[in-house]
């Protein structure tokens, strides 16, 4: 199933966290990556935060996946989740 995960912030960093953080942040963001979970991953424009496109099971898997990031669990971020799919009814276009 794809899942749509939006991050944003609940709480901003300190310089001091994000030393901390950051460092722990983009080896468990690559991981999941590597490990097939995550397929894309950006930056959003419009706020602080990431936008992933995931590849999991269920929404479930999905949310302890991003809820176990170091940014997730230590509050600093938010993810709203949304199962995403082909969009069905252009199936419509293709009948005879």
């Amino acid at each position: 199933m794809k899942v749509i995960a939006i991050a944003s912030v609940d709480k901003p960093l300190t310089p001091e966290e994000r030393q901390q953080i950051m460092p722990k942040e983009v080896p468990s963001t690559l991981k999941l990556y590597l490990d097939g979970k995550i397929e894309q991953f950006w930056y959003r424009q419009d706020a602080p935060g990431v936008v992933f496109l995931m590849n999991v099971d269920s929404l479930d898997e999905a949310r302890a996946t991003v809820e176990g990031l170091p940014l997730a669990a230590g509050g600093y971020a938010k993810y709203t989740l949304m199962h995403v799919g082909p969009l069905a009814p252009l199936g419509l276009l293709l009948q005879k």
